[in-house]
């Protein structure tokens, strides 16, 4: 395998420190930018991330034209903590209401198309420690300085020893190291390049978000790099280096169970493709276990793979974004 798109499609957030460069190529080409946070219970974060982005990028460079946040039912404090400082907060169950409902971070994103008016959309994890404006800027770069890259997706510190006293950035998180990265090598090696599949910070244009599906849950970040590399092959692809992110880590049980979705999920995609036939219907309950009283019981978790189409193909969307074809 060549590493060619490595070479030619990897940059560094330091390539667009220059916004005012980007405001104007923004202007110059008349499109929107939108940024979305989907959150649940994000009330130690939300703020922070808001203040940022809006002093950073609204009002000192006028890079973003709006933030909103899709909240999945919080119990804490998020959703009036966000209003407080200026976001446009949504309840998901609110948006599209006469769909059936799901709760998960992949609902949240379908849903915030329909709701934002952007011609680029931004995505961004709302629980990042040491938020920064580059989360934002450095993902817009690629697609306003490039004709050719649609879609970016960012890779940060996962420190690994290169020789002595020498760390390098490379690869990503547990899940992408046990789970995606062998899935990667054995079916699309090709897409071993991409350093963080996982990472829940990307940006793209919005012709590309309405036209792939969207798995409610944690399969969303697995289905959506598939969906755009067998729509529109690599090339139209970028990932840039944000340096470090900090946030909470989860327990391996949960790790587990994030696992269980997004191997569904990318065995039901290479099934659809051809590339494998399952002979036996795969289940439901993700099976682990729990020790109470000297006794190891069952722990199960039902994890059915819920997926939203595009969607450009539900008529509300279409005649709102799209009033000429609907």
């Amino acid at each position: 395998m060549k590493n060619t798109w490595l070479k030619k499609n990897t940059y560094h957030y330091s390539d667009f420190n220059d916004l005012k460069q980007l405001v104007d190529i923004k202007d110059k080409k008349n499109l929107t930018i939108s940024l979305c946070l989907p959150t649940l219970n994000e009330e130690k974060t939300i703020a922070k991330e808001i203040v940022i982005m809006k002093s950073e990028l609204m009002t000192r460079y006028p890079l973003l034209d709006e933030i909103v946040v899709i909240d999945s039912g919080s119990i804490d404090k998020t959703c009036e903590i966000a209003r407080e400082y200026g976001a446009d907060v949504f309840d998901a169950s609110d948006i599209l209401p006469d769909y059936e409902k799901f709760k998960g971070k992949g609902e949240n994103l379908w849903k915030a198309l329909y709701i934002t008016k952007g011609d680029i959309i931004v995505y961004l994890d709302a629980d990042i420690k040491n938020i920064h404006h580059r989360f934002v800027y450095a993902l817009v770069g690629p697609l306003l300085l490039t004709d050719h890259v649609k879609y970016s997706k960012a890779f940060y510190d996962r420190p690994i020893a290169v020789s002595k006293n020498v760390m390098r950035a490379t690869g990503g998180g547990r899940v992408t190291e046990l789970v995606i990265r062998p899935l990667f090598s054995l079916f699309f090696p090709e897409l071993t390049q991409i350093l963080q599949p996982l990472s829940g910070e990307y940006a793209g244009y919005r012709q590309i978000f309405e036209n792939i599906p969207f798995p409610i849950g944690y399969g969303i970040e697995t289905s959506m790099i598939l969906d755009i590399y067998e729509k529109w092959g690599l090339d139209m692809i970028a990932q840039v280096d944000l340096e470090k992110r900090i946030h909470r880590n989860q327990d391996t049980k949960a790790l587990g169970r994030m696992s269980f979705v997004i191997l569904k999920t990318f065995m039901d995609r290479i099934e659809n493709l051809g590339l494998i036939d399952k002979k036996k219907k795969m289940f439901n309950d993700m099976i682990q276990f729990k020790l109470e009283n000297g006794n190891y019981l069952p722990d199960i978790s039902p994890l059915s793979v819920h997926e939203r189409p595009p969607i450009i193909e539900i008529p509300e969307y279409a005649r709102k974004f799209h009033p000429e074809s609907s």
